[in-house]
């Protein structure tokens, strides 16, 4: 009986998973408050890749919380960019480029924008 209950508990646990990214609003009020709300909420999927290698592109994170699509922050010389929806078949291919920024202008740039609440 107890292996039932502990086992049991364990599925609960994990279903729940202390997740709050399902949470998450389809729209911010700002690029800050978006920034704030995603890094302080659980994703199933936290990834970040080195960009050393880029002349312009100096960082990128892609959270997730289906496995399906995502947010991805990108950091550049200019610019701090937060993108949502983002397929992870987008942000796999975005870490196995060889060139970031041919990358993201090919196939991210202009998509995906983050979406604000308008103002009244």
């Amino acid at each position: 009986m107890s292996k039932l209950f502990i086992l049991l508990l364990v599925v609960a646990l994990s279903s729940c998973g202390g997740s709050n990214c399902d949470k998450l609003p389809t729209y911010f009020n700002s690029y800050s408050e978006a920034e704030k709300q995603i890094q302080n909420s659980h994703f199933n999927l936290k990834e970040e890749v080195n960009t050393n290698k880029s002349s312009w592109i100096r960082g990128a994170k892609y959270f997730s919380c289906d496995n399906k699509t995502g947010f991805f922050f990108l950091q550049t010389d200019r610019e701090d960019y937060i993108y949502q929806n983002l397929p992870i078949e987008i942000w796999n291919g975005f870490k196995n480029a060889s060139s970031f920024g041919s990358y993201y202008n090919a196939n991210i740039k202009h998509r995906y924008q983050l979406q604000l609440t308008k103002s009244k």
